[in-house]
């Protein structure tokens, strides 16, 4: 017997699929919080995206998590001309950068990187769709026939999904010692605006969520 699917149904299928499609390629796979961490959370961060070969990238992310931070009332900044003017990081200075960005009273550090890329090509099955409402009800032939006649079918194919792996790590400035880790995983970002953006988010709402920082605003 078979079953027809109403209106209300067919365009709640619609938006179920609209809003799985839409929903955001960027997720975090695994944290961990360290026991010596701050019980009242961190409130003064300093971000650095160690993504050195390429500058917009980096200055896209740093800005990104920076702007989310602030809204949330958690003071931020990226830049080390704010922290100390003419202070540049080098393999050869890491403890001076420390010490004057605790100086500047960041009470954390987080670092940002790519740690992972990987390609991974997968099989979409081919779809069969039959128009619901084609040719009337099927209790004759010809109404039976221009329900299922019309149907139509898309090949399968092969798509090559695209991963990048993000370590999010937060230090505490004043021991150095890492209080807070995070993992994320961002398929097929389709822009470096959208995904960056969409990494902010993802990342504070779970600093939010370990209570690494607590939200004032």
């Amino acid at each position: 017997m078979k079953t027809l699917i109403s209106k209300s149904s067919f365009h709640l299928l619609i938006m179920i699929a609209i809003v799985t499609a839409c929903a955001p390629s960027t997720k975090i796979i695994g944290s961990w919080k360290s026991p010596e961490a701050e019980a009242s959370g961190y409130s003064n961060l300093f971000v650095a995206a160690m993504i050195s070969d390429n500058y917009v990238t980096k200055k896209t992310i740093e800005d990104d998590i920076d702007e989310l931070l602030i809204e949330k009332g958690i003071q931020a900044i990226s830049n080390l001309e704010k922290v100390k003017p003419g202070l540049m990081l080098t393999n050869d200075n890491k403890d001076q950068v420390v010490q004057a960005i605790r100086e500047s009273g960041r009470d954390a550090i987080m670092t940002i990187a790519i740690i992972d890329q990987t390609n991974e090509t997968r099989y979409v099955p081919g779809t069969a769709y039959t128009p619901m409402y084609y040719g009337g009800g099927y209790g004759r032939f010809g109404g039976y026939y221009g329900m299922y006649g019309p149907m139509t079918y898309s090949p399968g194919y092969y798509a090559t999904d695209k991963n990048y792996y993000v370590e999010i790590n937060l230090y505490d400035s004043e021991t150095q010692t890492l209080v807070w880790s995070a993992q994320s995983a961002t398929t097929n970002p389709s822009s470096i605006d959208k995904a960056a953006r969409e990494f902010a988010y993802v990342v504070v709402d779970k600093m939010i969520k370990d209570k690494i920082i607590i939200p004032t605003k």
